[in-house]
């Protein structure tokens, strides 16, 4: 910061040096030789993240991509026209960090093996704390790999799975996901894309799909009603190419880019598909059930993209109340700060020990060594409410800049546009908490979540003798309600149960991370929440010991 200014200013601050959790949680959930090997990776992209770019992510939300429907010599060219400084980005995130390409291919960051979850999210935690919108294509690139590999055939896969991994960013062809319709929304059974065969019993797709990010991606993952059954029963999944094989763009058009609150770097579009041609991915009729495989880990993505806004909400508002003095002392120092930022990084905190524990269920589960009920309800949970909480965080650390933090040229208007990104893409707030109960209905997931949070609260630091009964009430609650809010029928419940069980495995999964190196303060947080988000509590009795643990809630912070 310029010597000569009392505004603070915290560009350039190494992002994960600044994070007294990022290492050690890496550490926690990643084997240790990978970690090791991680590490320089891990400080190179945080400094990169607080520079070089957060100057280019400023730059790409200002300059916005633009359509170009035609070339200039007369030929439809549905082009979408990327400023410089993102296309920068792009090459960070899919050549140099390997992002959309390490769970599925070695050489990535010079290791030879594909990675494990915990290793994307690590990086992508880092990443998405400077770049929001990237985050978006990157994640559905991954998505659609995996889906392809789980359910397209052998032959498509070897032709497909090559270029949407490849490092080499001139080679990459980017995925996308074309699902949404004006009449559809989240209700996918009213789909009405049609898709057909011609005599050489190539599929051919018809229809209009209406918000399609990176909607000029090289393959992207489309829903299209291939049987005359009416609701989910007709739809199949289709991979449609942007390319034909002749080198010719394929039948469809970007009609319009979306003008978005956020995410603004990254292009949205409407599409038209006209006949365009496009391969059949797994069982004819079976698209959504294929489609959720994608949708899952898209959700987990916004989980980890909400959790991420949080970190740098809260690394930008611990910088300002360091450094910002008013009435003869540091914001730091006064109480109503101390809470306000022990608050936001506690809702930061739950959100990260989620992420983690959701990637490592899925990961389980993928590999045959877990329940598959069990990230198909922690999915959505985290989805639910981390989202919603990296609403309140980015809006809280708006606040602790001041004016400053409501003026275009600092991060804060950024963080808080994308943050509300969260609770729409992949289901709005209600369809997620409605998707929590239909987990626990037709899966019986919510035994395994119960297994789960007992598993890790033995495994874990005690909770503390002053609270232990109330810890076993709260848990108690939060599974009773929602075991009747899914078979009583009671959808008005959804949203109460989906916080109250999110909560229930954030206290689990902190006291479980805090035996671990580094993270004995994790146990206190799981206090906090435990306090703050499931006991009731009285609005009107004072909390006389607030501040005191405040101050040790913000003490692992330098």
């Amino acid at each position: 910061m310029p010597a000569d200014t009392a505004v603070p200013d915290s560009r350039g601050q190494n992002l994960f040096d600044c994070d007294p959790y990022a290492g050690p949680m890496a550490a926690r959930y990643l084997p240790a030789d990978l970690y090791a090997h991680l590490l320089p990776h891990l400080h190179r992209l945080g400094a990169l993240a607080g520079g070089e770019m957060d100057a280019l992510a400023m730059s790409a939300d200002q300059h916005p991509p633009t359509l170009a429907v035609r070339h200039r010599t007369g030929v439809d060219a549905s082009r979408v026209e990327k400023h410089p400084d993102y296309v920068a980005l792009e090459r960070l995130a899919y050549s140099e960090f390997g992002l959309a390409a390490l769970s599925h291919r070695g050489g990535v960051l010079g290791w030879a093996d594909p990675m494990p979850a915990a290793a994307k999210y690590a990086l992508s935690h880092l990443f998405v704390q400077a770049e929001f919108g990237l985050c978006c294509p990157v994640s559905m690139t991954d998505s659609l790999a995996r889906t392809l590999r789980r359910y397209g055939d052998p032959a498509l896969v070897e032709q497909v799975l090559p270029e949407v991994t490849s490092l080499d960013f001139d080679t990459l062809r980017q995925g996308a996901m074309f699902m949404t319709e004006q009449g559809a929304g989240s209700d996918v059974s009213a789909t009405t894309t049609e898709a057909h065969q011609d005599a050489d019993g190539n599929w051919l797709l018809q229809g209009d799909k209406w918000f399609c990010s990176n909607p000029d991606a090289g393959y992207a993952m489309v829903l299209a009603r291939s049987e005359r059954e009416p609701g989910l029963k007709g739809v199949s999944l289709f991979l449609l190419p942007r390319d034909l094989p002749d080198g010719r763009h394929n039948h469809y058009r970007i009609l319009r880019l979306k003008d978005k609150l956020g995410t603004r770097s990254m292009a949205s579009g409407e599409i038209r598909l006209e006949g365009a041609h496009a391969w059949l991915v797994g069982e004819r009729g079976r698209g959504f059930k294929q489609m959720a495989d994608m949708i899952n880990n898209s959700r987990l993505s916004n989980g980890m993209r909400a959790a991420g806004l949080m970190r740098r909400a809260c690394a930008e508002a611990m910088y300002v109340a360091r450094e910002r003095r008013a009435f003869g002392q540091a914001l730091a120092d006064m109480p109503l700060m101390r809470r306000q930022l022990a608050k936001m990084m506690l809702w930061a905190e739950q959100a990260r020990s989620v992420m983690y524990q959701t990637a490592q269920a899925l990961a389980d589960a993928e590999a045959g060594r877990g329940d598959p009920a069990l990230p198909r309800i922690m999915t959505p949970l985290i989805k639910f409410r981390a989202c919603r909480d990296a609403r309140k965080v980015t809006g809280d650390a708006m606040e602790v800049r001041g004016g400053c933090g409501y003026i275009e040229e600092w991060v804060e208007p950024r963080l808080l546009r994308d943050a509300h990104l969260g609770s729409i893409w992949e289901g709005t707030s209600n369809i997620v908490a409605l998707d929590v109960l239909r987990a626990i209905r037709r899966e019986q997931s919510l035994p395994a979540l119960r297994a789960h949070v007992d598993r890790l609260l033995a495994q874990g630091v005690p909770c503390p003798d002053s609270l232990r009964a109330q810890q076993d009430a709260a848990i108690d609650a939060a599974f009773g309600l929602a075991d009747r809010a899914a078979q009583e029928n009671l959808d008005a419940l959804a949203r109460q149960a989906a916080s109250a069980l999110y909560h229930a495995l954030s206290i689990a999964a902190l006291r479980h991370e805090a035996r671990a190196d580094g993270l004995a303060g994790r146990a206190l947080l799981a206090d906090q929440v435990l306090r703050h988000r499931l006991m009731p509590q009285d609005p009107c009795a004072p909390a006389q010991d607030d501040d005191a643990l405040n101050q040790r809630v913000l003490a692992a912070q330098p």
